[in-house]
């Protein structure tokens, strides 16, 4: 199962360089396991064991397995992730050219560790809206190839680099993909309708708009002389959604499940598709009982909000509380913060504990040290807006936020194991 389990999740990686392509990813195995797709523009069906997902920017996805039993008399079991890793987006007039080379002006999404992103071979994936014959159309492209690098700056040119220094965004991130003669400059919008007729046979007429990300061309990978550890990019938190469809698919039938993979945490979550707009309440809105019964479901409902935990790191062990430091390999954490960063509570922490007793996974504690700062999750954010009882967990990881993360090889199994108990539970507190 360990084995199995890295493996898909080091595929589902490679097949998801953005959140529009983990949306897609998600989507076609949810569809091959039978899940139906629901389009929001239309009156939708709500039958009593039936499986459905909906799809809002093409970069959030909610599946949900209505029960056998009714949602009245056991709540919903929902396990929340998001779809958004930090990185470098391509800005709307990007080409430049400087002594020779042309290059694309970047913008930092989220709270990018720089530093890793020098000297990477680096490819460029997202979403391209187009015109043709007269109608606006979108499509996900990904050039899959090493088309770019941010070369550092020779460390006799910067005696500094090794004590540290500040990145400046604007003058130091924009990527190299071309020798260009004098002071030409390339045409982006050209290469990106000639990616897209290379890769699906789409002629455009022009190419309107896009979103587009760079990424590591780098796949993710075992690592360590036992394979203890899995490198990769996007471990937080396409990690996290890769265990909540597993754990659904596993699941019985006879409960209601929501799995929950929203874009834009790593910058707040306020959107349309975000955890902090409408989508999951609107969602749920139609295929369940609306009112005084959705209330009701609501409060008997659960939520388990999974993202990344930071581990103790061996070279870095003083940046933990000594008695919070969770290990990788030692099973999911769950987070407490009493300010509500984390939306766990003494219930919501118990009863993820007493399911982890039930079915063997060991499970650790964290809380950040009084005396720094503590990030936050879609866990207080669903929880505020739905009025639904939640546990913050994740699994231990290393450079989160890097271009390259690590994480425990036995820690994905731990995490399936708990998360299926979780949506098989007869009972919730």
């Amino acid at each position: 199962m360990r084995t199995e389990l890295n493996q898909g999740l080091i595929d589902f990686l490679k097949a998801s360089p953005t959140p529009f392509h983990a949306c897609a990813s998600l989507a076609q195995r949810l569809e091959s396991a039978g899940y139906q797709r629901l389009d929001e523009r239309e009156a939708w069906p709500a039958q009593p064991g039936g499986r459905y997902y909906v799809t809002r920017n093409d970069s959030s996805i909610i599946a949900i397995q209505l029960g056998r039993r009714s949602p009245l008399e056991g709540g919903l079991r929902l396990v929340g992730a998001h779809t958004d890793s930090p990185c470098l987006r391509v800005k709307p007039q990007p080409e430049l050219s400087r002594q020779g080379f042309w290059q694309l002006g970047v913008e930092v999404y989220g709270g990018v560790l720089l530093a890793p992103w020098f000297d990477r071979d680096l490819s460029l994936a997202g979403r391209v809206t187009f015109r043709r014959a007269g109608r606006v159309e979108s499509q996900l492209i990904d050039f899959k190839q090493p088309i770019a690098i941010i070369p550092n700056l020779a460390i006799h040119l910067n005696r500094e680099a090794n004590q540290g220094w500040a990145i400046n965004a604007q003058n130091e991130l924009p990527p190299i993909l071309a020798q260009v003669a004098g002071d030409e400059r390339g045409d982006f919008r050209a290469l990106l309708a000639e990616q897209l007729q290379r890769e699906h046979e789409i002629n455009a007429d022009v190419v309107l708009d896009y979103e587009l990300c760079f990424y590591d061309t780098q796949g993710a990978a075992l690592i360590g002389l036992n394979q203890d550890f899995i490198a990769g990019a996007r471990l937080d938190n396409l990690l996290s959604c890769h265990a909540g469809l597993q754990a659904l698919l596993a699941a019985g039938d006879t409960e209601n499940c929501v799995l929950v993979c929203t874009d834009h945490e790593e910058i707040g979550s306020c959107s349309t598709c975000g955890a902090d707009g409408p989508f999951l309440e609107q969602v749920l809105g139609r295929l369940l009982p609306d009112g005084d019964a959705f209330v009701r479901i609501m409060q008997q409902s659960l939520l388990v909000s999974a993202d990344n935990a930071h581990g103790v790191h061996p070279n870095y062990a003083d940046r933990h509380d000594a008695n919070h430091g969770p290990k990788l390999n030692a099973g999911p954490v769950i987070k407490v913060n009493s300010n509500q960063r984390y939306a766990t509570s003494s219930e919501t922490a118990g009863f993820f504990r007493h399911l982890c007793f039930d079915v063997e996974v060991p499970v650790q504690s964290f809380v950040v040290r009084s005396d720094l700062g503590c990030g936050s999750t879609i866990g207080p954010i669903t929880a505020s807006r739905l009025g639904v009882r939640t546990v913050d967990i994740g699994l231990p990881t290393f450079a989160m936020h890097s271009i390259r993360e690590l994480a425990g090889s036995h820690d994905l199994t731990h995490l399936v194991k708990v998360l299926t108990a979780f949506y098989s539970s007869p009972a919730l507190p």
